[in-house]
């Protein structure tokens, strides 16, 4: 090659950094081989105080960066892919992006969410999926539980996920198979005391102030998230404050006559006219979940598919489902699902098994705030049960399962807009 050349393309070269003005984040299947870390690359620019535009139902819900050589080299090291578009470049996309004719907007990230993950200090016999995916996507996060709760420490928090979780005080339903276990008796033990030093005499009782501490959080404007078993026992725990709804082994008297007549729906956030599962032998919590009414979803045909909004209208149940697939492989958990006829009317599905008539995804507003519930214990573990390692996200960069939970993540970074309507 001559030296005319060389010198010829490296003026090209330069000419093209200097014209160069954003980083696109592709989240499409083809264009991005780390969607994961695509979420810790956008919260690491926005901790920046940089602002980030997320381009919904744009290859799979990009992300549009202004230009710098510290974004492209943390690229570079956490492995996500990246293009660099001259100023010409990414004004077009923005231009195709705000037609009308097309289902597609641009929403401003301003700053990244304060998270709290509500989990108890020790270690559990089981591993929580969103820990994991803020783990893995280098998201920072502090971890909270019930005195934090209690002693009003929500407010310092912009986003709350909570951990695989049981807010009824019958310790995950778990009786009936490990009763007899260590781990089971330990944590029993651990859960009595905790409530005794917060000037309950039952675990239920406190756990019940816990969760009424959270529905105040949400209701003032926080965002709530969960998964599993955290999801319905939330709601129940909600519906049944004042009602003592435990047998005499978790919590040392009779359940009181009758509760399911005294249960109050109009405190939950999701759920209405559900029945408890009274039997403490069965990991069941009541007809909210759809665990076991599943005898025709086989594991292979077990997918649940993304509903299709407007992003110019609905931005937020956009975001939400952002993803660069519609279908996403299911998985089971606790609590796997949710039975539709058992839904508030208020509430939008953003995921459904089609097969099962049942819902994955769901998400609400509740006074000022929002909260998402997601069915299942682990996008990537079909079936993970107590005791099974944890999944490497590393074999599941660009897990679509996984991505759900990151779009809450970022959510709540959202330029709130003004109503159309």
């Amino acid at each position: 090659m001559s030296k005319g050349l060389v010198s010829w393309l490296f003026i090209l070269f330069s000419i093209l950094q200097m014209t160069a003005s954003s980083i696109l984040i592709p989240m499409d299947a083809e264009g991005q081989k780390n969607h994961l870390k695509a979420y810790g690359i956008t919260y690491w620019v926005l901790s920046k105080q940089q602002k980030v535009q997320w381009l919904l139902n744009y290859r799979g819900g990009s992300f549009l960066f202004p230009d710098g050589e510290s974004i492209r080299k943390e690229c570079q090291i956490r492995g996500v892919s990246f293009e660099i578009l001259s100023d010409s470049q990414a004004n077009a996309i923005l231009d195709e992006i705000s037609s009308p004719s097309r289902n597609q907007d641009a929403v401003i990230l301003e700053k990244p969410p304060k998270i709290a993950v509500y989990s108890p200090k020790g270690n559990q016999p089981w591993d929580d999926a969103v820990t994991m995916a803020l783990t893995y996507a280098e998201i920072p996060y502090v971890t909270i539980y019930d005195e934090e709760v209690l002693n009003d420490k929500l407010a310092l928090y912009d986003w709350l996920h909570l951990h695989h979780e049981d807010f009824t005080g019958q310790y995950g339903k778990f009786y009936g198979a490990y009763r007899a276990t260590p781990w089971y008796i330990d944590g029993k033990k651990e859960a009595e005391q905790l409530a005794k030093k917060l000037g309950y005499d039952k675990v239920s009782k406190e756990k019940g102030a816990v969760a009424s501490k959270i529905r105040n959080y949400v209701i003032g404007g926080g965002f709530m998230f969960a998964m599993c078993s955290a999801t319905d026992s939330f709601d129940i725990a909600l519906a049944a404050d004042g009602v003592d709804i435990c047998e005499p082994m978790f919590d040392g008297d009779a359940s009181d006559p009758n509760y399911q007549a005294s249960l109050d729906y109009s405190r939950t956030f999701a759920f209405k006219d559900f029945t408890l599962e009274r039997s403490p032998l069965k990991y069941e919590f009541s007809s909210i979940d759809m665990t076991n009414k599943r005898g025709n979803v086989p594991k292979e045909s077990d997918y649940f598919s993304l509903m299709d909004f407007s992003a110019k209208w609905d931005p937020v149940p956009t975001m939400l489902c952002q993803n660069h697939t519609s279908l996403v492989k299911g998985f089971m958990g606790q609590t796997t699902a949710f039975t539709r006829s058992e839904l508030k009317p208020t509430v939008l599905v953003l995921g459904e098994n089609k097969l099962n008539s049942e819902a994955r995804y769901i998400h609400g507003i509740k006074g000022k705030g929002f909260f998402t519930f997601y069915g299942g214990h682990d996008p990537e573990d079909y079936q993970h049960r107590v005791g099974d390692p944890k999944t490497e996200l590393e074999l599941h960069p660009t897990s679509p399962g996984y991505r759900l939970i990151l779009n809450n993540v970022l959510f709540p970074a959202a330029r709130k807009k003004k109503q159309k309507t």
